[in-house]
């Protein structure tokens, strides 16, 4: 499985990186202190004691990210994160991100963080390309 998920799982081996030094990541993903698994491997399981992130959860289908945000165990927290703009799921598929926004928007214990152009760490130019496309887009 590692090798088949390996590429899909490099833009968060890139911000870890960022973040630990190359030999402390190692191991720590050796002893599976940290652990990436694709979407489909969740069910079954229950993530306790761990912080748990789903990231561009705009390609969730609504069944998706209901067996994701199930899978919540005692003394964990789960991060979801994705971007609205760039759903690549087929054309009539709702986004899980955009049904889970909707329906947990009123539970108090859950919160919505939303970022615009002036959050992004990128190159500033990659700031000024999604001005302009944000610009051109009607809203949702």
């Amino acid at each position: 499985m590692k090798d088949k998920v390996d590429p899909f799982m490099q833009p968060l081996y890139d911000a870890l990186n960022d973040f630990l030094p190359g030999k402390q990541l190692a191991k720590l993903l050796e002893e599976k202190q940290i652990e990436s698994a694709p979407l489909a491997f969740m069910r079954g399981r229950t993530l306790s004691n761990a912080f748990v992130v789903l990231d561009e959860a705009q390609n969730a289908t609504s069944m998706q990210m209901k067996m994701f945000l199930t899978r919540l165990g005692a003394g964990s927290r789960m991060v979801v994160t994705g971007d609205r703009t760039q759903v690549d799921l087929p054309r009539g598929v709702t986004s899980g991100l955009a049904d889970a926004e909707r329906l947990l928007a009123p539970i108090s214990k859950i919160s919505f963080n939303y970022f615009t152009a002036r959050d992004v760490v990128r190159h500033p130019l990659v700031a000024a390309i999604i001005e302009a496309y944000d610009a051109d887009t009607p809203p949702a």
